[in-house]
């Protein structure tokens, strides 16, 4: 049977590009006005602290999220089947996330973002906020392009791409490349990665697994679906 990723729909069609270039303008806006809101409060450091921290948390929720869809839910589950169903193939054929065009893969995201980050923008005047909110949403909108790279073969990258991950400011593919290995259960976060070493050491996903189950009796896949991942074709770096 054909693989889904390989089907032409999956290209970017012009409402996909429509709703990820409103994301992107979105986030945009964010970082502009909490650029010009600081030249009149002189809140430079809040400002650049803020940007800290939404990059910091933007890569906690990436993980947090990706074990989520990961573990529970399936493809008839609302609102976040689809993702569940997408994210299961991606475990059977880790390299073809790859071949998704950059507007088709992130114009969900961008939709959310817009209806929810847009109102926040366009009412609020705090720079601290604003430019927390930007960096977090930007990051939160390329979090499954900044995933598709870390499958991508470093000669294959543009060079600023390639330059960002060597700075480990967007995950590698080396480091990522654990999550698609036995028992499959860690290095979840796909912004920067620089969460997973306190996730995986502290068993901060195997406690929250074991309280869902003792409160509402459901296991995660980790425990029940051992992945025997197709790794031909693989592109992780060396």
């Amino acid at each position: 049977m054909a693989s889904p990723y390989n089907d032409p729909s999956l290209i970017s069609t012009w409402s996909h590009c429509a709703w990820f270039a409103s994301g992107c303008i979105t986030v945009l806006i964010s970082l502009a006005k909490s650029v010009t809101s600081a030249f009149n409060s002189r809140t430079w450091l809040e400002l650049i602290l803020s940007y800290m921290v939404g990059y910091v948390l933007a890569d906690l929720f990436s993980g947090i999220y990706h074990w989520a869809i990961d573990n529970y839910g399936c493809a008839k589950t609302p609102i976040f089947g689809n993702q569940i169903r997408l994210f299961q193939l991606h475990h059977e054929t880790p390299w073809a996330i790859a071949r998704q065009q950059m507007a088709k893969s992130l114009h969900v995201t961008a939709r959310v973002l817009t209806f929810m980050v847009l109102p926040i923008v366009l009412l609020c005047s705090d720079p601290v906020l604003l430019g927390f909110v930007g960096v977090f949403a930007g990051f939160i909108l390329f979090t499954l392009q900044i995933h598709a790279w870390a499958h991508c073969a470093k000669d294959k990258l543009p060079p600023l791409v390639v330059a960002l991950q060597d700075c480990r400011i967007i995950v590698k593919s080396s480091k990522h490349a654990a999550h698609h290995r036995p028992p499959y259960n860690s290095n979840y976060c796909i912004v920067s990665g620089m969460w997973d070493m306190f996730l995986d050491k502290s068993k901060f996903f195997v406690a929250l697994e074991k309280i869902f189950f003792f409160m509402l009796g459901v296991p995660p896949r980790s425990w029940t679906e051992p992945n025997s991942e197709s790794t031909q074709g693989t592109e992780f770096q060396k």
